[in-house]
């Protein structure tokens, strides 16, 4: 995988900050609040068809139900349809490492392989190298629709996109200041940011986010373990729930259930190669047990996705990882960029580029399924450890304006360490021209998912899609 900001790492600071500005020309900040659909727009239904084509189908209908579940949801889902829109807008040409999918669910708590809880961006299914403005615009329209949900004021809701679009270049200035080192090493610890925060958060803002803290610390492997498996005469095994968790051995028929037990065996080890010598010792301690198929998300839904279950010293000592199908990344099609060789490396290279504090079990593989004989591109992590998820539905407009700086000054952190911060801050400056573009976008964009939301809704009603309440 190629750094972004590749360019211009060889061009003084003053050259960096000049590329910056010039970017102004091909793309004008106070263009960025225009959206408007055109006729010849891509049919959104038309769009996640296309991606339900490839995925598992009798699981399929599970995530048009949840799409129609709320327009949030919905948006959740959508990635594919927005990285549609935005790459027929001009863009900026100031490419970072995307995440790709940065709506405000996507970050949240996690723990640094040092046990400290951090905050960060969770979610790298599609991240891809791309114009650092579509990371910051999808964010944007995500605090709008979540807002709208609550029944916030259009005030309340812009309130909440300035504020984080401000902290994303805020800090993405202080960065363009910073040493490269200083870039690569800051990190957003919880506890820290709660001590800096503390000042401007409500007296009941500051009892929630401490509870948050202290429950994202008991979200631990050992209560995934205590709620997905139990205790059978073969021994300890993952629970089944049909069909949102179905062991492997209810997917396959007898006959093939030895052949298929080799073949996981072999990709195992193919996934034990990917990772640092250190954390492979660590993993031979640990011996496969049992393996199934889970439905995780709502824009994944229907990608294969299995939880695999290990032991180590005994039945009290688990390792649970997830393995999930890494597909193409929505925004590849639009990028114009280099094509992977496979898309779970693709996945975890852009984690570990952009994520200050990744999963040390994290990597890649490659299996051909016995249940239909397709190779298909997988990353692997720790199932849970420590994350803490919000809850944007039981917050007040102060609270929403909290998160929204919280995400802003985290994505401009992970946008730091690939793209290059002193062309960004100077395309960006230091009035809030930018900030009020990116409000009226995401004000535009959240009418779009909302009639997006509505089509969906006919395609169900008129049978052209299958939605499934679950």
């Amino acid at each position: 995988m190629s750094t972004p900001s590749a360019f211009t790492a060889s061009l003084a600071p003053d050259e960096r900050a000049a590329y910056g500005r010039d970017a102004r020309k091909r793309a004008p900040r106070s263009g960025h609040g225009r959206y408007e659909a055109g006729a010849d727009r891509s049919d959104p239904i038309g769009v996640i068809e296309r991606q339900s084509a490839t995925r598992v189908q009798d699981l399929v209908p599970i995530r048009y139900g949840r799409m129609l579940e709320s327009p949030f949801r919905f948006y959740r889902g959508a990635a594919a349809i927005m990285a549609t829109d935005l790459g027929r807008l001009p863009d900026t040409g100031l490419r970072t490492q995307l995440c790709g999918d940065a709506h405000l669910l996507n970050f949240r708590l996690l723990a640094s392989p040092e046990r400290r809880l951090v905050f960060d961006i969770n979610d790298f299914d599609e991240t891809h190298p791309g114009p650092f403005e579509w990371d910051v615009k999808r964010l944007a329209a995500s605090f709008v629709i979540a807002a709208r949900a609550n029944g916030f004021s259009t005030a309340e809701q812009d309130a909440a996109v300035a504020e984080c679009v401000r902290a994303y270049r805020t800090r993405m200035r202080e960065f363009a200041g910073m040493h490269t080192l200083d870039i690569w090493y800051a990190q957003d610890d919880a506890d820290q940011m709660r001590a800096l925060t503390a000042s401007s958060m409500s007296k009941q803002a500051r009892r929630r986010t401490a509870e948050a803290t202290a429950k994202a610390r008991t979200r631990t492997h050992l209560q995934a373990f205590a709620k997905l498996t139990r205790v059978s005469a073969e021994g300890r095994l993952i629970a089944p729930d049909p069909p949102l968790i179905t062991p492997l051995r209810d997917l396959l028929a007898d006959s093939s259930a030895g052949a298929e037990e080799k073949e996981l065996q072999t990709v195992f080890e193919e996934y034990a190669r990917t990772l640092s010598s250190e954390r492979r010792h660590l993993l031979r301690r640990f011996h496969l047990v049992d393996v199934a198929r889970k439905v995780v998300g709502v824009g994944s839904v229907g990608t294969r996705c299995w939880i695999i279950l290990l032991l180590g010293r005994d039945d009290d000592d688990p390792l649970l990882l997830q393995a999930k199908e890494a597909q193409e990344s929505v925004l590849a099609a639009h990028t114009g960029g280099e094509r992977y060789d496979n898309q779970g490396r693709r996945v975890v290279a852009g984690q570990r580029l952009i994520q200050t504090t990744s999963d040390i079990f994290l990597g890649w593989t490659h299996i051909v399924s016995g249940l239909d004989g397709h190779g298909r591109d997988f990353y692997v992590r720790q199932l849970r450890d420590w994350k803490g998820i919000a809850r944007p539905e039981t917050w007040d407009p102060g609270m929403l304006r909290l998160f929204g700086k919280l995400c802003g000054g985290s994505l401009a952190r992970a946008h730091a360490r690939s793209g290059d911060p002193v062309a960004i801050a100077a395309y960006l400056g230091g009035g809030d021209r930018f900030d009020r573009a990116l409000t009226e976008f995401a004000q535009a964009y959240a009418d779009q998912n909302e009639r997006d939301y509505e089509a969906l809704g006919a395609a169900a009603r008129s049978g052209r899609v299958r939605a499934r309440d679950l």
